[in-house]
């Protein structure tokens, strides 16, 4: 069939397409703008998550099973992954217990030039809530107010725990024409 491409299982990095397919490259390379993993897109992923310190978090929401999103403050934490200190009382923290599975967008417009233009890194990410009693709780804060220093207002209050973020698949968009797709190991995870 003229047009029609070969579509391949998603594999363990998690990349799909329609239906869960992604198409195959080797079918018709010019399918897939999507470049796989070189040395260059994996350390400028890295980058981004090492130098992130907010991000959009999409996620299901908790009553509908909807999409929903919000903006949260992050760090780097050990690994590659980022940490979030969220409110229990807070919407996305009741929906990540729920469905831990769920989505970061990285990656801030510069000052010049058209936003898209700018490097920006969506990432499928597994939350793990953090033990407050597992030995690494202070150094764990300190940290957070180092990055985050107007924390103090909120970090003690006795609802706010920490989330480890760790990433399991990427899409990289580097600006015009320059995507690539990551795996866990891509990101440092």
């Amino acid at each position: 069939m003229k047009g029609a491409t070969m579509m391949q299982p998603a594999g363990e990095d998690g990349a799909m397409g329609q239906g869960g397919r992604r198409p195959d490259p080797a079918a018709n390379p010019a399918a897939d703008p999507v470049a796989d993993a070189d040395d260059g897109t994996r350390a400028e992923a890295q980058a981004l998550i090492r130098d992130a310190r907010f991000g959009t978090l999409a996620f299901t929401h908790p009553d509908d099973g909807l999409p929903f999103a919000s903006r949260i403050a992050l760090a780097p934490d050990r690994g590659g992954g980022l940490l979030a200190c969220l409110s229990a009382i807070a919407l996305h923290s009741r929906a990540l217990t729920l469905a831990p599975d769920c989505a970061l967008l990285l990656g801030e417009p510069g000052p010049k030039g058209d936003p898209l233009t700018h490097a920006r890194l969506s990432l499928r990410v597994h939350a793990e809530w953090l033990d407050p009693a597992d030995g690494s709780d202070a150094p764990r804060r300190a940290a957070w107010r180092a990055h985050h220093p107007k924390s103090a207002v909120y970090l003690d209050l006795p609802d706010f725990r920490f989330l480890r973020l760790t990433p399991r698949f990427g899409l990289l968009n580097g600006g015009f024409g320059r995507a690539a797709r990551l795996g866990a190991r891509d990101l440092g995870a």
